[in-house]
C-alpha cells in the first residue's frame, strides 16, 4: 500500500472559462510537477478531451482519471468520475442528448477547444458547455452511476452551484459516499452545520481552470498497488470512492 496525492477536479481549453494553457500535455506536465500521482479531467459537461488526457498522463507518469463536472437542472455542480474512458465517452454522449443549446460567443465565455494527445485543436464545441443540463441532481446521478461512474456534489463549501447553497443543506437523497470541498480548512465547521456529511469521505481538489491553479501535494490516498499498474490503481481508487471510505 502506497501514498497517492490527486486531484480529482481539473478544467481542460475545453472549459470556456479554462484558460488556453489548460492543453492535455500542460495539464499532465504541470500535474507531475505538483508531485501528483492521479488526475482527474472534468471539463463542464464533456468529457472529449478526456481521450487526449491519457496520452498525455502516461508520458508525464500520473494516473488519469477521465471525468465531468455536470450542472444538473437545480444549477448544483457534480463531479462524475470513470475507471473505463470508454465509460466516460458514453456518459459524455448520454449527456449530450439532455443539454440545453445556447451557441457560444467565444468572444465573451472563450473558447471551447477539443485537442488530441500532441495539444493539436481538432474541433471545438459551438454549443455553450457550463450552462445548465434538463437532469435534475437525482436524474444525473442514477446515469452516471447506471453507465459505470461515481459521482458526488462538487465544491459543497462554494456558493456558486454548490449542492448546500442551492438546497439549503447536504441531501438525504440521492445518497453519496463521497463530497468534495475546494477549502479543506472549512470541513471542521461543515461537519459540525451539515450533519449529513458525516461518515462520508470527504475530499478535496483544486476546481482548477489555470495551470498555476494545480496544487501542489497535499490530499492523498492510501493504495493497494501491488503488482504495480496505473490500472490496479485506478480500481483501487474507486473500489474507495464507491464506498467512500
Amino acid at each position: 500500500m502506497n501514498r497517492y496525492y490527486y486531484d480529482l477536479h481539473i478544467h481542460s481549453c475545453l472549459s470556456p472559462c479554462g484558460d488556453d494553457d489548460m492543453t492535455p500535455n500542460n495539464i499532465a506536465g504541470m500535474a507531475a510537477l505538483a508531485g501528483l500521482q492521479i488526475a482527474a479531467l472534468t471539463d463542464h459537461n464533456t468529457c472529449k478531451n478526456c481521450p487526449a488526457f491519457f496520452e498525455a498522463a502516461a508520458r508525464n507518469g500520473v494516473i488519469p482519471v477521465a471525468g465531468m463536472e455536470l450542472t444538473t437542472a437545480e444549477d448544483i455542480h457534480l463531479l462524475c468520475l470513470f475507471e473505463k474512458l470508454d465509460d466516460a465517452t458514453a456518459f459524455d454522449e448520454a449527456v449530450d442528448a439532455h443539454r440545453v443549446r445556447i451557441p457560444n460567443r467565444a468572444e465573451i465565455f472563450g473558447e471551447q477547444r477539443i485537442m488530441n494527445g500532441s495539444d493539436e485543436v481538432i474541433g471545438s464545441d459551438p454549443f455553450l458547455l457550463p450552462n445548465a443540463t434538463d437532469l435534475t441532481i437525482e436524474q444525473g446521478t442514477a446515469l452516471c452511476r447506471e453507465m459505470g461512474g461515481v459521482c458526488w456534489p462538487a465544491h459543497v463549501d462554494r456558493e456558486a452551484n454548490g449542492v448546500i447553497a442551492v438546497l439549503g443543506a447536504f441531501p438525504d437523497e440521492p445518497v453519496f459516499a463521497c463530497a468534495e470541498f475546494y477549502d479543506g480548512d472549512k470541513q471542521a465547521a461543515y461537519l459540525e452545520r451539515y450533519p449529513n456529511l458525516r461518515g462520508k469521505l470527504l475530499l478535496t481538489s483544486s476546481d482548477a481552470h489555470y495551470l498555476w491553479q494545480i496544487r501542489d501535494k497535499s490530499a492523498f490516498f492510501e493504495l493497494e498497488d501491488e503488482p504495480y499498474s496505473a490500472e490496479l490503481v485506478r480500481k483501487k481508487l474507486f473500489e474507495k470512492l464507491r464506498c467512500g471510505q
